[in-house]
């Protein structure tokens, strides 16, 4: 048996009931064997995956709340922090219903290698609670975020754990945390990104991943000759960063037919008007089915399928595991040529897999989602700095950023003479750095 091999079923068996992060770990350690078996001794005597896969720290607590009708509610908070060899950990807090251990590990693993391919000293984190914002008023947030805040601060710092925001978790849930934090901790320092302009924020910073993502998409184009003008995609999701690659796409010349919720998909054939898309997710809070109320010429679908609207490129931005097999087949079968993750983990690994066995060109979300980390990453800088960059020069630096990546990972697979192999390419290029930090830091 492998190390590889080896260190999976250790994972498998010393976390039971955590399927998500068994997922991500064997996608990852798949892609590094080729690395690890050239390095294999001296991984072994270090303990390297050992160490890699388990967390530093995981932090759990209770949040306890008023609700409006002078009830108190108790949910669950957890802050994963898992590797801190390149830098403070970093990563988002993810407030939905579908939040638990197992799901915060998956991403924070995740986020080590995200973080390590923007060349920049982060290293990797997650945390986040069950609490769901949906529906809550906007003193209920604040009553659970002051709490949530209460215990977290006690563990975070802008040279310890910065975290940002993720599913659930915008612009007002981080007003509150900072607040909250500064009113404890009695200091105004970069402690959380994705803040308010008036407060530390950067600009870009709402729509960098959304950004990124298409930046990445346009660097694959061109490495094989073709371009973006002109293409149909399909984008799913209807957050942040659905919004702005639906955005970055038309800017660039592609026709974008479909956004999607957790209720179900909307397709419009003469592409997704921005304008009523942000009115109804940014503004009004609403549910995507209201698009095709006001959209001439658009159709509602309730449920899955989104897949099923031929198209060129996909771009899965919504959440983990919503792209199965079934639908890689369908896309496969409808021509679809490029499917880059703009969601964290968003394809299951059979479709991965037959994604990149029947001509797909797959990137994944650890190398094509980064732009948001990396932009949280810039506007740790500035608050640092004491000082704000204007939108361009942040946007040029995000752009770079992708650009870079795109050629690490590019690299990374043509080393290995796996040309093309995005998957591989991605993990073994954010691993290469983190590792060699391991190794220079001793046992710890």
């Amino acid at each position: 048996m492998s190390y590889t091999e080896e260190i999976y079923d250790r994972v498998v068996a010393q976390n039971p009931g955590e399927p998500e992060f068994h997922q991500a770990v064997k996608e990852v350690l798949e892609s590094l064997k080729v690395v690890i078996d050239r390095n294999e001794e001296l991984y072994r005597s270090q303990a390297i995956l050992e160490r890699l896969v388990e967390p530093e720290r995981i932090i759990s607590f209770r949040v306890p709340w008023v609700d409006d009708q002078g009830t108190v509610q108790v949910n669950k908070g957890y802050r994963v922090q898992f590797n801190s060899a390149i830098g403070p950990y970093k990563g988002g807090l993810r407030f939905h219903p579908s939040v638990n251990q197992s799901i915060l590990k998956f991403l924070g693993f995740e986020q080590i290698f995200k973080n390590s391919l923007t060349g920049l000293p982060i290293g990797g984190g997650k945390g986040g609670s069950n609490f769901d914002p949906k529906g809550k008023s906007d003193r209920e947030v604040m009553a659970f975020c002051q709490s949530f805040m209460t215990e977290l601060s006690k563990y975070i710092g802008a040279d310890t754990d910065v975290p940002a925001g993720d599913i659930g978790v915008g612009g007002r849930e981080i007003g509150f945390l900072f607040g909250q934090y500064k009113r404890l901790r009695d200091l105004y320092e970069g402690v959380l990104t994705g803040k308010g302009l008036t407060y530390g924020g950067s600009l870009i910073r709402t729509q960098a991943t959304g950004y990124g993502v298409v930046y990445i998409l346009d660097e694959i184009l061109k490495a094989h000759n073709d371009t973006l003008a002109g293409k149909t995609v399909c984008v799913t999701g209807s957050g942040n960063v659905a919004i702005y690659a639906v955005e970055k796409a038309s800017q660039l010349g592609a026709k974008v037919v479909s956004v999607s919720d957790s209720n179900g998909y909307v397709c419009d054939p003469n592409g997704i008007n921005l304008d009523v898309l942000k009115d109804i997710k940014e503004v009004k809070r609403g549910r995507i089915k209201e698009y095709a109320e006001r959209v001439p010429g658009s159709v509602y679908t309730e449920g899955k399928g989104v897949w099923n609207i031929k198209c060129d490129i996909y771009l899965p931005c919504a959440t983990q595991n919503e792209l199965p097999l079934e639908g890689v087949k369908v896309l496969a079968a409808n021509g679809c040529r490029y499917i880059v993750e703009g969601a964290n983990m968003p394809t299951t690994l059979d479709a991965t897999q037959y994604a990149q066995e029947n001509g797909i060109c797959f990137m994944p979300g650890k190398a094509a989602n980064a732009g948001g980390v990396a932009t949280s990453a810039l506007e740790m800088s500035q608050n640092s700095m004491r000082l704000s960059w204007s939108a361009e020069e942040v946007d040029e630096k995000l752009h770079n950023i992708m650009i870079n990546i795109f050629a690490k990972v590019d690299d990374a697979a043509k080393r290995y003479g796996m040309e093309d192999n995005y998957v591989v390419g991605a993990n073994i290029a954010g691993f290469e750095k983190v590792v060699n930090a391991m190794l220079a830091q001793g046992i710890c």
